[in-house]
Parts: C-alpha cells; structure tokens; sequence
C-alpha cells in the first residue's frame, strides 16, 4: 500500500518509541533525495532512514547497508552544521496528513540553546525535506522548487514555511463517527487514507475501534503473488496471499523495500553507464550477425577452387569466345557448368577463379577471427549488463571504474577512486551453508578477479554457470559436502543470467586451476579439468544463506 497517514500515524509512534530523546552523531546521503541520521538512543546506534524520493517517499529506522558517497552535497553539510550532535526531541504527525514534524535540539557556535523542526512531506513526486528554524524559516530543502513552478508557495532557502493547500477532509483520529460501505465515499471524508485503507475500513463493524487498531500495530507483509506484495499496520482482511510479521514497521519495511529501492537507486545511479552496456550490446550483435552474414557468403570459395581446377584439367576442350563451358566434375562424378570471361583463355578464366579463391580463403580466416572477438566482447558487456541487475549502489563506482580503465566511458568528471578506498567501499557478498561453510560471490568483474585469483586459497572450489554471464562463486572449503556445494551451485545459478530457469548447469573445480591470459578483460578466466552440477535456483534459500 502506499504509505499513506494512518500508516504514518503508527509509524510516528514507533518512531518516539525507539529515537526521542536520542542524539543525531551521523548525518550522510547515500541516495538521492534520502538521508539516513544515526541516532544514538537507549544504548544503541539507530539509522533513521527520511527519504523524499518521488516513489519510495518514507520516514523509518533501517537496518539496510549503505555507503556514504565521497562529496555530501549542500543540504547535508546544513544539515550536519545545525543538527548533529543534537537532540531529538520527539516526532510529531501534522493532524492525520502525510507529513511528519522532528523536533530538534541543539546549541549554536557560542553554546546558546537552539531549536530546529526537520519537515517531511510526503507527497509522491511531490516529497520534500525541509530545515525549519526557530522563527519557522527554511533553512535549506533537499529540492529546490522555482516559483514559476509552484506558484502556491515559495519552496527555497529563506522563505517562511507554510503547509501544502490543505484539503477539507476530517482527522479519523479525532473524528470517526462518519461510516460508509463505499471506500471511494471513505477516502474523500478522511484525512490520510489510501484506497487500500479505505477498502479495509468498509468492513470494519465498528470504524472507530478499526482506526485504534493503528495505536497497536501488528506490522505485516502480505506477498499477494511473485510480482505484488503490500505492507500494512496490521493484517487486512481484504488482502489475499501469504503473510509475515514482523516486530517492527521499520523492519517490514526494509523487507518490502529491499529489492524495490535497490533496484530504484541503482537505476538512478547506473543510466550512464546502463545506457552506455546497451549501445555496445547493440552494435556487437548488429557486428556479430553482419560477420556470420558475410561468413555465409564465403561457401562459394570451395567451389571456385573445384571450377578452376576443372578449366585447368580441360582447357583443351575450351574454345576462347564461350560464354559458359559444361564439364565433367571428377571430385562427385556430377557435370559442372561454369561461366566463362568471353574476353580471355581458358587458362586466364581459371587462374581468376583460383585468385577468387585465395581472397575468400583468407576472409575466411579474417571472419572467423573477427566473429571470436566480438563474441568474445559481447559476452563482456552481457556479463555487465547482468552484473548490473544483481548490483547494489556500493558496487556501482568499481563497475564505472573498469568501464573506464576498458576505455568504454569518457566521462572524466567521474572519480577514480584508489584501489584502497575501491576496496573499502565493495566487498563480495557474503554467505554460509547450512553445514557452516563460508562462500563470496563476485558482484562485478573486479570482485570477480579478486576473489578467484587472489582471496581464495588454490585447493577451495571456484563455481560458475556454465557457457553463460554470472558471478564467480569461492566455497571456501577443499573437502565440502554435497550439501554445501549443491548450495554453493544455486548460489552461482541464481547469481547469473541463468536465475529464472528450472535446471541450471554449473562448472565447479578447484580455484587454483583457473588462469588468466595476458591482456585478458576483468572477470574472464580459462579452465579445464571441470565437473558440472546441475541445480534450480532458489531465491528463498539466497535470503536464507545471507551471512
């Protein structure tokens, strides 16, 4: 469901509950339009995810990994000027709209006592994160929003705050006593409720006993089918599938949220180098079906040679002014009609088709090496373009950075991080079987060099789908169990392009046996010596094995 009021009215709740009182130590921005604040609070170090995207718009505690980009951009560096170091005073929903007041105290350069609001709307496309200060001015925004686009209310540093126009609908936590059985009819009395809300609420008995039930959540994912899921406060009756619960609204968040904003951040961070993986798939199967064209057109070259031999063995029997010549073909016992140069001898006609020969011969030879080279590069760039599915924002910089180094992105605006800080900033992703064995999977082409060549140990087993783009797979282990390699194949399966089919081959042998040829392209390795397992990906068992 959207995250509409009622669903914020519960989340504010849980957000006194688990952060008022605590202080801000952390300001950073790993995504656009989100910041996460680490707050320490009851011992503890929370990160508050406050996210303005124009989708995903949400104010909760996250558990979720990040990494903090190198340059925070203006609205951070205020952010952190005025807040951190701080305290929360405590959260506060305006009425039952979708927007959210945090109430901050702090003390200025000369240690005077200083109060700050942190405003959230969340509004759709429309979300927006402000700084208020005291006297109700906008300190900064995360979006910046011209006059001649909105012409109801200035939405820049230094103008005085005022709400979005406020529609004429009733607070349910004031006022509850209108019932309806139309969930259209529900949606346009009260305030902050989504047509999933609405449609819940017309089966309610009693409306206002259906509305406490936000004050006592009971936080619940209901996976309706492979493609759709909704989340709400507590279980709906009007929502049909397989439901979990969890202890918090911030925890089902995260869980609803974790492949959805991923796969949103990635593709705000990655359409460069997306756009960039595309042409060059584009141009190397449009190279690649041209190559396999041109190779079709070199069958005759077999026959010129065959053609020229004949003229040569019955030159004789020619006579100069003839146009096509019909003669026995001894290679199949077949009669063979050949066209003829009127012009020149029987002689001067073979040797034309013999130099025929000799020009397709070495296209030949040229073609096929061309057609392993672009199969070569085409691989390449499938193996990226599927690395980019599976990428987290963390491993986009290491992605760009081969891209450069390959010579494939000309942007030299885009920073060249160290080896050291590259190493820092993505590491493989990290799991263990149920027999307590420990694997890496390779998330891009430098991973994937790292941990085949250099991390693991020459006895541990190297896995990989067969004959198809995918991650390189490290079981560290040199005796597993059938358990743990059967495991450590899905893992491999799943991780490839190969993730959606039923029976999936996978290459395993020890790591030690794979070789790089010089001037080889980041993540491709030669081997022999192979077994092959075959195995069906599982994506349950993915979510089960995360270290």
């Amino acid at each position: 469901m959207a995250f509409d009021g009622l669903f914020l009215h519960a989340m504010t709740k849980e957000l006194n509950k688990e952060l008022a009182g605590g202080r801000i130590t952390k300001i950073a921005f790993p995504f656009p339009y989100e910041i996460i604040m680490t707050v320490r609070s009851f011992g503890k170090n929370r990160r508050l995810l406050l996210s303005a995207h124009p989708v995903m718009a949400r104010a909760q505690i996250t558990k979720v990994d990040f990494e903090n980009p190198l340059t925070a951009p203006n609205f951070v560096m205020v952010l952190r000027r005025y807040l951190q170091g701080g305290k929360i005073l405590g959260f506060q929903q305006v009425e039952n709209d979708r927007i959210l007041k945090i109430m901050v105290a702090n003390a200025n350069e000369i240690g005077d006592a200083v109060s700050y609001e942190l405003i959230l709307e969340i509004m759709g496309r429309h979300s927006n994160l402000f700084l208020l200060d005291s006297e109700n001015k906008i300190v900064e925004l995360i979006k910046h929003v011209p006059a001649f686009e909105n012409r109801v209310r200035i939405l820049m540093p230094g103008a005085q705050y005022s709400r979005p126009p406020k529609q004429d609908l009733i607070d349910p936590f004031k006022s509850s006593q209108f019932t309806s059985s139309d969930a259209h009819t529900l949606a346009n009395h009260y305030q902050g409720m989504s047509k999933v809300s609405a449609k819940e609420a017309t089966k309610s008995t009693y409306l206002t006993d259906w509305f406490k039930k936000f004050d006592q959540a009971d936080p619940t994912l209901t996976k309706i089918d492979e493609q759709h899921a909704e989340f709400t406060a507590f279980p709906y009756s009007t929502l049909v599938g397989q439901r979990s619960n969890f202890s918090l609204l911030s925890d089902l968040l995260d869980a609803y949220y974790v492949h959805t904003a991923n796969s949103s951040r990635v593709h705000a961070l990655s359409s460069q180098i997306d756009q960039i993986i595309k042409n060059e798939l584009h141009k190397n199967q449009r190279k690649l079906r041209n190559l396999n064209d041109d190779l079709a057109k070199t069958d005759k070259a077999e026959s010129d040679r065959i053609k020229g031999e004949l003229l040569t063995a019955y030159q004789n029997k020619i006579v100069r002014g003839q146009e096509t010549v019909t003669l026995d073909n001894y290679y199949d016992n077949s009669q063979l009609t050949i066209s003829l140069d009127p012009k020149i001898s029987a002689n001067a006609n073979a040797q034309k088709y013999f130099t025929k020969y000799q020009k397709l011969k070495k296209s030949v030879q040229h073609l096929d090496q061309q057609i392993k080279l672009t199969a070569a590069d085409l691989d390449y760039f499938e193996t990226i373009d599927e690395q980019l599915k599976d990428a987290s924002p963390k491993d986009l910089d290491q992605i760009k950075l081969e891209l450069l180094t390959q010579g494939f992105l000309k942007d030299r605006k885009i920073s060249r991080p160290s080896a050291k800080k590259r190493s820092a900033l993505a590491k493989p992703d990290r799991f263990k079987t149920t027999d307590g064995i420990s694997i890496e999977v390779g998330k891009n082409n430098f991973q994937n060099d790292e941990l085949s060549l250099k991390t693991a140990r020459k006895d541990e087993i190297w896995l990989h789908v067969q004959k198809l783009p995918g991650s390189h797979v490290i079981l560290h282990s040199n005796h597993p169990s059938d358990n743990s390699l059967v495991q450590a194949a899905k893992l491999a399966a799943y991780f490839s392009k190969a993730k959606n089919s039923a029976n999936v081959a996978v290459d395993y042998l020890p790591a030690g046996k794979l070789h790089k040829p010089n001037g080889a392209k980041p993540g491709f390795v030669i081997f022999e010596g192979q077994q092959t397992i075959f195995v069906t990906p599982d994506s349950k068992l993915v979510e089960r094995l995360k270290a």
